[in-house]
């Protein structure tokens, strides 16, 4: 029976979960199962899929296994934006090629649709899910030609935007720190632990569906008509398998050295006080992505946990899916550069919380999505987009399990290709981490 190394490394405590109130986890896997459908992973892809399954076979007993407890992982430590857009990581500006934008936009609103009807089926928290839109900020120069091309883009796929002149940005933000701003209402702006948790706990309340937490998968092979899956205490025999791990698809032995694993760091500060509440300004929550991909993305949130601010940036390129453990005390002090910049009038907040997140690319911008071989799937590689494109696979992963003919929650999903290999080491590594640090270079104000 194969063999599964998993690899996870996620470093500090997100704050997205921190700030909630504790949550009793699902008990680990303690005994030998069978079920219809075995979902492994249960961030977006996963609960996605879960979900799915049950719109599409209310009988069927669906069983996921999660290695960690549910936001503990890439799903609970991301921005938080399900964006509806073009949003290409890789270009300058967002913008791809306009036919398959007018596709990818309509695939992104079907899942913010999935997701917005869950919210209001299962009756999530009002912080949970908020279509509230979002805004490109651009802090120089770069940065306004980035939104300036990106307008253009949009014009042109009949999309509509506003552009926010610096005075504008400082009423939302309460900062001078920028130029201006696009924005776009499309986009709807989660806190993504609370979301993942009320998904996950929805969800295993129906009956048919159980989520088993701390249950890493060891083992997993083909026996007859079924597949076995073990843990270190148990197992289960399921007739469908759905992989729903995103780069951890490589510890299972599939689409090795197609994958690039890039991690992402964010802070959250302390709760704010009334007073600095007050010297800041500007409305209680927002949420800004960079003009330029590579920058910096900022959060105000006011919800349960009180006013907080939450900075991301930086990106390293990591093949070994591991980390050093001293990486975050450098990530630490260039948050603090970007916080201070941008809202020098509170120097004396702490920021109360500091963290790494996994996310997963293909060098053509596919997902590692179908049947991998009879019975088992992959939901995985959502290139950046781990909220909206995470929702996707995990909804087409399950419609093809399923095997049923109703018409697609996805339009006009594409035949998809292979993700393309990766180049040779070093010279992978070496390329990708140059690339980086061009690219942080040129953002400029914009990091």
């Amino acid at each position: 029976m194969p063999r599964v190394a998993l690899k996870p490394a996620d470093l500090g405590i997100s704050g997205w979960s921190a700030v909630l109130p504790a949550r009793q986890a699902q008990a680990a896997l303690e005994q030998d199962l069978e079920c219809d459908y075995l979902v492994v992973g249960a961030g977006f892809a996963g609960l996605s899929a879960a979900r799915r399954l049950r719109q599409l076979e209310p009988r069927a007993s669906v069983v996921l296994l999660e290695a960690r407890v549910v936001a503990a992982g890439p799903a609970g430590r991301n921005s938080g934006f399900m964006i509806d857009l073009p949003h290409a990581l890789a270009s300058g500006s967002y913008a791809g090629d306009s036919s398959q934008d007018l596709r990818n936009i309509r695939m992104n609103r079907a899942a913010i649709d999935f997701a917005a009807n869950a919210v209001a089926e299962f009756g999530f928290a009002d912080e949970a899910f908020e279509a509230s839109g979002k805004i490109n900020a651009a802090a120089g120069r770069l940065g306004n030609e980035h939104n300036q091309s990106y307008a253009r883009h949009l014009e042109a796929l009949d999309e509509p935007f506003e552009f926010l002149d610096a005075s504008a940005m400082r009423d939302i933000c309460g900062s001078d720190y920028y130029l201006g701003g696009l924005r776009t209402p499309g986009t709807a702006v989660i806190q993504p632990a609370l979301y993942v948790r009320s998904l996950a706990d929805a969800l295993t309340a129906q009956a048919g569906c159980r989520l088993f937490e701390n249950s890493p998968v060891q083992e997993f092979s083909r026996q007859g008509d079924a597949w076995m899956v073990r843990t270190e205490t148990g197992s289960v025999r399921a007739q469908r398998v759905l992989l729903a791990v995103n780069g951890l698809i490589e510890s299972f032995g599939y689409y090795r050295r197609r994958l690039m694993h890039i991690n992402l760091y964010a802070s959250m500060t302390r709760e704010l006080t009334a007073v600095e509440v007050a010297a800041l300004g500007g409305v209680e929550r927002w949420g800004f992505t960079p003009s330029d991909p590579i920058g910096s993305t900022v959060r105000r949130i006011d919800g349960s946990a009180g006013p907080r601010l939450i900075i991301r940036n930086r990106c390293t390129y990591e093949a070994s899916l591991s980390l050093p453990e001293d990486r975050l005390r450098q990530i630490a002090r260039d948050h603090r550069r970007t916080f201070d910049a941008r809202f020098p009038m509170l120097r004396s907040v702490a920021m109360e919380y500091c963290w790494s997140g996994r996310l997963c690319l293909s060098r053509n911008d596919v997902w590692a999505l179908g049947e991998l071989e009879p019975g088992l799937f992959s939901a995985c590689c959502q290139n950046g987009l781990g909220t909206t494109r995470g929702t996707i696979a995990g909804i087409i992963a399950a419609e093809m399990a399923s095997g049923r003919s109703e018409p697609s929650l996805i339009p006009d999903f594409p035949p998809q290709a292979q993700p393309q290999c990766l180049f040779p080491e070093p010279f992978m590594t070496l390329g990708a981490r140059s690339l980086i640090k061009l690219k942080e270079w040129r953002a400029g104000r914009e990091l």
